[in-house]
């Protein structure tokens, strides 16, 4: 076995926790019960010790092709052989009661199509990130394997083997028409696995099916790019913990930025930054309680941790927890040799001013669309405004959350910006009490400071922080969160400063937009990162509404976008990052890229609706 491309992989779920499975019908993560619990297949975190759970058909000159079942989050993987065709389908059920058994059970079925294919089955689990034993035990519906805590069972009418890596393996024959189901679950009784049955697998599969093709039936959008909205619909809901209505931001810990490199974080956490992007992309394609969801999630479990004169806190597990010490996993090579692995994220103690901007425009969202704010919730609002007002002059470690320094960045201004004024907006919506005359002086005095202080009259463009020459892909942001008219001078020169070439100081290479300068680098970090996805589709957007006063800008706009969509993977997922090569880099799928491009494409297809 070796390392697959990150872009090779497709995720299902059950909105507690999800598999990536690859091409190669290899389950390389799954962390169980949960998100952010320890893995129990970790392979793509090391080929060798990590531990996978892989059903395949393969033989010289195979082909892979995988997909999945129309408007669901069913995934199938093909196996395309001479002598026949083979079909894996990897499933969670959903839509079942939350205390059933089968809601935390995976499916495998392997199904022959056409001809006769020869299959191979092994299961190699390392409980908690490959640091705990475990013993396994062949039964004869299956197998046990036990560690301390924690038992799984693989059911199956196929008789397993022992491997030497503390695994199971099976080899066997199907001919056309005929099947195998592997169920992997925790609901063993008196240690013996409960045989698989072929018509509860088929049940709960069309059970699932018909759950998600009822969950998108809710979708209102239906325009130009409706198939790409949809999947990135459907992705957003996997990362969806539907216990308490977190999103997570991505299911993945240290996949590499740059390959060898050391950019390795561990994404299995809600980040506050995401509120605003999160409501606004689901409220504007019709899922308003998945919006309403996130922000029961703010309110009933992040806020826990308000600390009136204190800042904010940035990252929450999906529990409104915010204890996430960072600590590396030193037996685990990384992918492809990019370590360290790391779990929990040391973000969790910065200081990221521009969080106050998103939450702020969330919960004007929320209050527009959803339902009224309360007065206890404005209570606290209020008192997190007035905190700002004294405050918003820090320098911070942004929205890229700088380790090696503090800035006064621009983007972080604008977002102190939003906050005061979606809190003024929100008090004269509902007629609460306020201090409107201090929250508008600031406000004023913030936006003064950014067009004097955040503007670089050399480079004709708003920079990333004061004083720099730099420009911040974040700042196509203004006129998307309302600090400026999308046709401003200023701002049309910022974007075009930005389309430019990175070897000529701008931000875009082939329509893929870098976060900030590839080099050198100003973040401390050695090696140079890939492009930032989400920043791509918030350049579509810019584009989109600047078009309002330069027609032009509209087909660069959908040009843009089209590009940006070929850089997908092969089932409309992306990664946090593209690389040099076209490769995905980074934790996979990030939910910000799908927040981003269903925002983009909305924008869009109603701009060009109204050029008709």
């Amino acid at each position: 076995m070796s390392y697959q491309p990150i872009e090779n992989y497709g995720i299902v779920g059950n909105m507690r926790t999800v598999a990536l499975v690859g091409t190669n019908g290899s389950i390389d993560w799954y962390c169980y019960p949960h998100f952010d619990s320890p893995s129990i297949f970790g392979a793509i975190l090391d080929d060798k010790k990590g531990g996978r759970f892989q059903i395949s058909a393969d033989a010289d000159g195979a082909r892979h092709k995988q997909f999945y079942w129309p408007s669901t989050n069913v995934l199938v993987t093909r196996f395309l052989l001479e002598s026949g065709i083979a079909e894996l389908e990897d499933f969670m059920p959903a839509g079942l009661p939350s205390d059933s058994p089968a809601y935390h059970h995976l499916y495998r079925r392997i199904r022959c199509v056409r001809g006769t294919v020869r299959i191979s089955v092994a299961c190699r689990p390392a409980f908690d990130y490959g640091r705990r034993s475990h013993d396994t035990l062949i039964k004869a519906n299956g197998a046990i394997f036990k560690s301390n805590g924690l038992t799984l069972a693989l059911s199956t009418a196929v008789p397993l083997s022992n491997d030497e890596e503390g695994g199971v393996s099976a080899e066997f024959v199907l001919t056309e028409g005929k099947s195998q189901v592997f169920v992997l679950r925790s609901d063993c009784t008196n240690g013996v696995a409960c045989p698989p049955s072929e018509k509860e697998a088929e049940e709960l599969l069309h059970g699932t099916v018909k759950f998600w093709h009822d969950w998108l039936s809710a979708c209102t959008y239906h325009g130009r790019w409706r198939e790409q909205v949809q999947r990135s619909a459907l992705a957003l809901k996997l990362l969806t913990f539907e216990p308490t209505g977190a999103i997570i931001a991505a299911p993945t810990t240290s996949l590499p930025e740059v390959i060898g490199g050391s950019r390795n974080w561990d994404y299995r956490y809600t980040w506050m930054r995401d509120a605003a992007f999160t409501v606004y992309a689901f409220l504007r394609i019709g899922f308003r309680d998945e919006a309403a969801a996130f922000m029961g999630w703010i309110e009933d479990y992040a806020s826990k941790h308000v600390r009136p004169n204190e800042p904010g806190a940035v990252v929450f597990t999906i529990d409104g927890d915010n204890q996430l010490p960072e600590q590396t996993l030193d037996h685990w090579e990384g992918y492809r040799g990019s370590g360290p692995v790391r779990i929990g994220n040391a973000a969790v103690s910065q200081f990221q001013g521009d969080i106050y901007g998103e939450l702020m425009d969330a919960f004007y969202l929320s209050n527009k669309y959803v339902s009224p704010t309360s007065y206890d919730v404005w209570v606290k609002v209020r008192s997190r405004l007035e905190w700002i007002c004294e405050n918003w002059q820090l320098p911070d470690a942004g929205i890229w959350e700088m380790r090696n320094r503090q800035e006064h960045f621009v983007y972080s201004r604008v977002m102190n910006w939003v906050a005061l004024d979606r809190g003024l907006r929100l008090a004269d919506k509902r007629a609460l009490p306020a201090d409107r005359a201090k929250w508008m002086r600031e406000r004023d005095r913030i936006y003064e400071e950014v067009m004097t202080r955040g503007w670089n009259e050399k480079r004709r463009a708003f920079t990333q922080f004061y004083g720099s020459e730099d420009l911040d892909a974040s700042l196509l942001m203004m006129p998307l969160v309302f600090f400026m008219a999308p046709n401003d001078p200023r701002m049309l020169s910022t974007i075009s400063a930005i389309l430019e070439n990175p070897r000529d100081g701008g931000l875009v290479s082939d329509s893929l937009v870098y976060r900030y300068p590839p080099q050198p680098r100003i973040d401390g970090l050695p090696g140079e990162e890939g492009t930032f996805n989400m920043c791509s589709f918030w350049l579509v957007e810019a584009l989109t509404r600047a078009a309002l006063s330069v027609p032009e800008k509209l087909d660069q706009a959908r040009l843009l976008f089209e590009r940006v969509l070929g850089y997908a993977n092969h089932l409309g997922l992306y990664s946090e990052q593209t690389g040099p090569q076209g490769e995905a880099l980074g934790n996979f799928p990030q939910a910000f890229t799908h927040l981003a491009l269903i925002s983009a494409a909305f924008n869009l297809d109603r701009m060009l609706g109204s050029q008709i």
